[in-house]
């Protein structure tokens, strides 16, 4: 299986003999299951802020990496991470101001009835820790998610994320639901949401199988980017809640100001979770994650379970951590990115005016999805045209990628230490690649 924008055997042939022996190098040692991006991968050796570097000194802007999301090598998280690791390195299971210190000052952004947090070292991990809390609070094992979800790589959250590929065949306790698509549902999407919900909810009992929790990526991400209209989950976490569900609201990609109107993504629905899930930006780069959850349930488990993770929560990654929401606050990297994110959004929207290949634009702050049709009466999905524009965009000095189901999707998650001058030259790349499509103009 490949990837909507992933490099394929057929790709070789356009690349130098020194990127073909990487190549074989990778494969050698690491097999098939790695994928890489782009036709003609990148080979980077430095990143600095909004840039990567690759091996010949040329610079890409990077919209896409939700990970360094406040800057490659941020100094700020750099030198934390350095003053930490050449004092103190160690588990959890010693007393250590710098977790406290940290939990408390993570858990000041979270509404007042998330007051318990868990480190990991991924996402993943995080995603998995939260099936356990809501199976042993609900007693119960059935799951639903959305039909090309992706919540991690683990063997119990692998079983929920459809988005790994068409081998992947769903276990009898997993229901799926149709994302809340606003373009191409037909409907109020937050009705439909709702009633598939209840419709999964029904199908589960009547398989004998009691439901646990709904997990859902508030930006819905892996879906294709649907963002709005602001509020639509309400409805279907409200009966989630009402049947007796955990709702896991999936942060890992719309947590941490990437949405820039909040701090977390499910503030946008006006909808209180159970369990939040919390991941990639968390360290900047440096593996950690966590879970943060309501105290009756979170403490629910630990009466009943004990629970360790040697590198989860570790000294350095809370000083990393420390650091990423210091710079987000001093920085304001939230009020940024929501007005950055409106100068991206107006600006994708004029190029739509103009080229007919955009069939749809949604986005909230720093996330966008385009989605690309080859006829916007008939909504014909163009998969062929995206991954050609995002390649075409790589060699134009910016990354972004692609998503959805249909693989028609530009996926632009920039950085949130973008500038306007960042901006505008994403516009403008976009545009001269738009520009050069056959079918545009």
């Amino acid at each position: 299986m490949t990837m909507p924008n992933g490099f394929t055997r057929d790709d070789r042939a356009q690349l130098s003999g020194a990127e073909q022996q990487l190549i074989q190098r990778r494969e050698r040692v690491l097999g098939a299951a790695y994928r890489l991006f782009y036709e003609r991968p990148l080979h980077l050796v430095r990143g600095e802020g909004v840039w990567l570097y690759d091996a010949h000194g040329r610079r890409y802007l990077d919209a896409y990496n939700n990970v360094a999301s406040v800057g490659h090598c941020h100094p700020r998280v750099v030198q934390a991470i350095a003053a930490q690791a050449a004092q103190l390195n160690t588990h959890t299971r010693y007393l250590h101001d710098g977790i406290l210190d940290y939990a408390e000052n993570l858990l000041d952004t979270f509404p007042a009835h998330l007051r318990r947090v868990m480190f990991t070292c991924t996402g993943s991990e995080a995603n998995d820790l939260a099936l356990r809390i809501a199976r042993q609070h609900t007693g119960g094992t059935g799951i639903i998610v959305t039909r090309f979800a992706y919540h991690g790589v683990t063997h119990e959250v692998a079983q929920l994320s459809p988005a790994l590929g068409p081998a992947l065949v769903l276990p009898p306790h997993v229901r799926t639901v149709r994302a809340p698509d606003a373009y191409r549902l037909g409907e109020p999407v937050a009705e439909a949401f709702a009633a598939d919900v209840r419709t999964a909810i029904a199908d589960l009992r009547a398989a004998g199988i009691r439901p646990a929790a709904l997990l859902v990526d508030g930006l819905f991400a892996s879906d294709g980017v649907l963002t709005g209209p602001p509020g639509f989950m309400a409805e279907a976490v409200a009966l989630a809640q009402a049947e007796g569900l955990l709702y896991i609201a999936d942060e890992v990609q719309a947590g941490f100001a990437r949405t820039g109107s909040h701090m977390w993504g499910f503030q946008r629905h006006g909808v209180q979770p159970d369990l939040v899930t919390l991941g990639k930006p968390m360290g900047n780069g440096h593996p950690l994650a966590g879970l943060v959850g309501r105290a009756e349930i979170v403490d629910g488990f630990g009466r009943q379970m004990r629970y360790f993770n040697t590198f989860g929560g570790n000294p350095v990654a809370c000083a990393a951590g420390q650091a990423v929401l210091d710079v987000i606050a001093d920085e304001q990297l939230q009020s940024r990115c929501q007005a950055l994110g409106e100068h991206l959004l107006a600006g994708v929207q004029r190029l739509a005016a103009r080229y007919p290949v955009i069939g749809d634009v949604r986005g909230a702050g720093l996330f966008l999805g385009v989605e690309l049709v080859s006829d916007r009466q008939a909504r014909t999905p163009a998969a062929a045209l995206t991954r050609q524009l995002v390649n075409r965009i790589r060699e134009l000095g910016v990354l972004i990628s692609a998503a959805g189901p249909l693989e028609n999707v530009l996926k632009i998650r920039p950085l949130l230490a973008f500038e306007r001058e960042h901006a505008d030259h994403l516009l403008e790349a976009l545009e001269q690649a738009l520009a050069e499509l056959p079918a545009s103009g």
